[in-house]
Formats: C-alpha cells, sequence, structure tokens
C-alpha cells in the first residue's frame, strides 16, 4: 500500500486530475495546501484526498508534513503539475515493496513546455527520488529546492510527467517572480556576498554549461530559450542580492521572518 502525497498553492487547474492520477497506484492520498485562495482544498477533497492546511515554510520541510499523517509507510510524493505515465504505474504495481532492500526508487521526470518534450539542458533523463519508505527517508531540510537522498535507492525506468511551463512567457515570468527573489534571500541569510561583476558572471556562466555543455545546442529554439531563462533567472539572484547588500530601503522593505 501507498501513501500519494501533494503539497499546493492555489493549483485548482491541476489538483483534480493529480489526485486521480495518483490514485492508479495508491490506496491513500494527502495533500499538504499553502492557505490556497482559490477552491484547491474543495476540488482535492471532492476528488477523494485527505486535506491538511498549513502555511507554507519552505520547499523540504512542506513536503515532510504529510508523511506524519501516512497510514502506509511508503509513499510517493509529486507536485500538482505532474502525472503518472501509464509505464510508471505498470512498474509501480509490479514492486514487491514489503520485501524490496531499497529505501527508495528514483523515477525519470519527462519535462514539457507546453506539449513539448524537453530533453536538453539536464530536463531529461531527470531522475528524482519520488517513492520512499518514510520511516527510512524523507526530503532534505531545504527551504528551496528539496530533494530526497539517494541513500540505499533504484532507479526506475519509467517517466512521470511534468508539465512544467505552460509557455515560454511563464518559463520567464515565474522565476523572475519567485526562484531570483526566493534564491537572493536565501543567500543574503546565509552571508553570502555578491559585487558588481557577480550577476554577469554567474548569468553568462549560466548560459554557457546549459546551451553548450548541458546540450541547448541542440534542442532548437526550446533549448536556447531554456538556456536564456536558466541564465536569466541566475543573473536576477546576484543581482538582488547585491541590492540588498547596498540598499537599506529595498532591504527594509523585505519580510525576512520568510523568504517566501
Amino acid at each position: 500500500m501507498i501513501t500519494g502525497i501533494i503539497t499546493t498553492l492555489n493549483e485548482s487547474r491541476n489538483i483534480e486530475a493529480c489526485v486521480y492520477s495518483l490514485q492508479r497506484v495508491c490506496d491513500e492520498v494527502i495533500v499538504t495546501d499553502s492557505c490556497s485562495t482559490d477552491n484547491t482544498v474543495e476540488l482535492a477533497e471532492k476528488a477523494g484526498a485527505r486535506v491538511f492546511v498549513h502555511p507554507y515554510i519552505g520547499d523540504g520541510p512542506q513536503k515532510n508534513l504529510p508523511l506524519e499523517h501516512a497510514k502506509n509507510d511508503w509513499v510517493l510524493s509529486i507536485d500538482a503539475d505532474e502525472r503518472l505515465s501509464d509505464e510508471l504505474v505498470a512498474i509501480i504495481q509490479q514492486l514487491d515493496l514489503e520485501h524490496t532492500p531499497y529505501d527508495g526508487f528514483a523515477i525519470r521526470r519527462r519535462n514539457y513546455i507546453g506539449e513539448r518534450w524537453v530533453k536538453c539542458c539536464r530536463w531529461y533523463p531527470d531522475y528524482l527520488v519520488r517513492l520512499f519508505r518514510k520511516d527510512k527517508l524523507r526530503f532534505a531540510e531545504l527551504k528551496q529546492h528539496a530533494f530526497v537522498p539517494t541513500t540505499n535507492t533504484c532507479e526506475l525506468k519509467a517517466d512521470l510527467i511534468h508539465y512544467r511551463y505552460k509557455n515560454y512567457d511563464q518559463l520567464f515570468s515565474k522565476p523572475e517572480r519567485n526562484y531570483s527573489t526566493r534564491g537572493a534571500k536565501i543567500l543574503f541569510l546565509k552571508g553570502k556576498k555578491a559585487n558588481a561583476f557577480s550577476p554577469f558572471f554567474h548569468g553568462f556562466s549560466a548560459f554557457f554549461v546549459n546551451y553548450f555543455l548541458r546540450g541547448g545546442i541542440f534542442g532548437g529554439t526550446d533549448g536556447y530559450v531554456l538556456s536564456k531563462a536558466i541564465a536569466h533567472n541566475s543573473f536576477l539572484k546576484y543581482a538582488k542580492l547585491l541590492e540588498y547588500q547596498r540598499d537599506p530601503s529595498v532591504r527594509d522593505a523585505e519580510d525576512w521572518d520568510s523568504v517566501w
């Protein structure tokens, strides 16, 4: 038996399909909602999930919250914009979780922009541990981009479908709105320093690595745009860090009790 877990914030567009996807292999689905202002909670409950509402405390800590409520030893964690492929469902159904020597399983994530499967820039195969024993493994207590350690895990040769961005506009606007500010605030709270060259250095490095070393150059327009978006996010993160350092008015306007 497996408990599916999802963390949400204003995911009314995705939540029902996500719950139904997990129910293909899970006898229990738990949603931890971060105080959504839309009808995410109502739709999740209607789809058959148990819902707990908790203010957002960061990626890793938030995803670990439902582990205490799960009735099963094994949990399968996915995001609201992710779906189980037919191949993944078949493989999970064949697993003997009661007698397996592994504490977790890493799953390939197939990332999409719109309806386009993007394979360059390390977007595929993007292995992440998502199926694991809750008494053996859990998400790292990271505020951003948390992950489950790969200790005593095995890779499953099937895909978790991730509808990562709806279009190019979201590819640029979402990191700018969320990730770069979060990243800058985390760096600032850790005491990291930036100088006038830091944004340019990190932005250029991110583009070079993703476009030339990670195959963006072979990904056509999607590869180029993705490399540019990653570089843009990196540039902004260090530009904002520099701004926090040198402009007290900007720094004082931020809520430092939460980086979110």
